[in-house]
């Protein structure tokens, strides 16, 4: 039978899309921001889907509603463990809605949970509390971080999920190298099908004139490449088109530059261009929102080919077998 799943935090739905490529049924969804609630029931229309604040919804009412679960998947709020924050100053309130886990926990009892965040959720203070009271609730757990380029996705983006088995040793990833990654340049729309604007134009920022020519001084002129904005990244600002693109972030942060019979031109990244790094199906659906916000949603979203193996790995323990 399919493995009844409940999605904490659950956003556009990349952990429950990944959840059921491993033969869970989504049963329920929770997510405060309305874009991305109907973005979830636009793919899962036999969820039940609720947009709340995970403090205001009573685990105990939702269980006699929905029933029994068997998977627990929650991707808290990561904004204020992320590195990519800087210096600014964390909000304690947003990092504590991870502890909203335990609670549903305690209330449905799942045989097995995962929880998913950026690796920097290990040094927070409350992360070991979190663990401690999960375990009192019966849970093995172990964590692991994974990169999804190692799973067939073309973006370099390294998570932590920390998994729980109420029964076993939970069954980890065993991630296995043999293909070379997924390329950026794959993701990449034709060329026709985007309009671009001369890279050297007058109005063009200096900083990013600044990173072509680093680019393009390595590369030479007739490669194309990627821009990188926002933060550096080691590289000068830019990176090339043979390798996983760098994480997809909430902004609008990578822009394409091709060389063309009127000289070098540039675009940025497209919405579904972005969805294929994060390893989306070509029917998964973002129906709503502008194009900042679906951006936002991508960029704070899990990729369903690691989620996938992830729920896999944990629900086929040879021990289960």
């Amino acid at each position: 039978m399919p493995l009844k799943t409940l999605d904490l935090f659950c956003g556009a739905g990349g952990s429950s899309a990944g959840a059921r490529l491993a033969g869970a049924q989504i049963a329920c969804a929770i997510d405060m921001s309305p874009i991305a609630t109907a973005t979830f029931k636009a793919n899962f229309p036999a969820a039940k889907v609720i947009t709340a604040r995970l403090e205001d919804v009573d685990p105990t009412a939702l269980r006699h509603e929905i029933g029994e679960i068997d998977i627990l998947l929650a991707s808290p709020e990561c904004t204020n463990h992320s590195c990519a924050k800087g210096a600014a100053p964390r909000d304690e309130a947003s990092r504590a809605t991870a502890m909203q886990v335990v609670r549903f926990a305690r209330a449905f009892e799942p045989r097995w949970l995962v929880l998913e965040n950026v690796v920097h959720m290990r040094p927070w203070a409350r992360y070991n509390e979190l663990k401690v009271k999960l375990k009192a609730l019966g849970y093995s757990m172990a964590e692991q971080i994974l990169n999804a380029s190692d799973f067939g996705v073309p973006q370099s983006r390294r998570r932590l999920f920390l998994v729980g088995d109420r029964n076993f040793e939970p069954g980890l990833v065993n991630v296995v190298r043999e293909k070379k990654p997924m390329k950026a340049r794959s993701i990449l729309d034709n060329r026709s099908k985007w309009s671009m604007t001369p890279l050297f134009a007058p109005s063009r920022a200096k900083a990013t004139i600044g990173r072509a020519r680093r680019a393009i001084g390595t590369l030479g002129p007739r490669t194309g490449f990627l821009l990188v904005y926002y933060g550096t990244d080691g590289s000068g600002g830019w990176q090339p088109l043979n390798r996983p693109l760098r994480t997809v972030t909430t902004i609008d942060r990578f822009a394409l530059v091709v060389r063309t019979s009127q000289g070098p031109k540039m675009r940025m990244l497209q919405v579904p261009e972005l969805k294929r790094a994060m390893g989306f199906s070509d029917a998964f659906e973002l129906p709503v929102g502008t194009r900042r916000e679906r951006i936002r949603l991508l960029g704070n979203g899990v990729c369903p080919p690691v989620m996938r193996y992830v729920v896999a790995a944990l629900v086929n323990s040879p021990r289960d077998r």
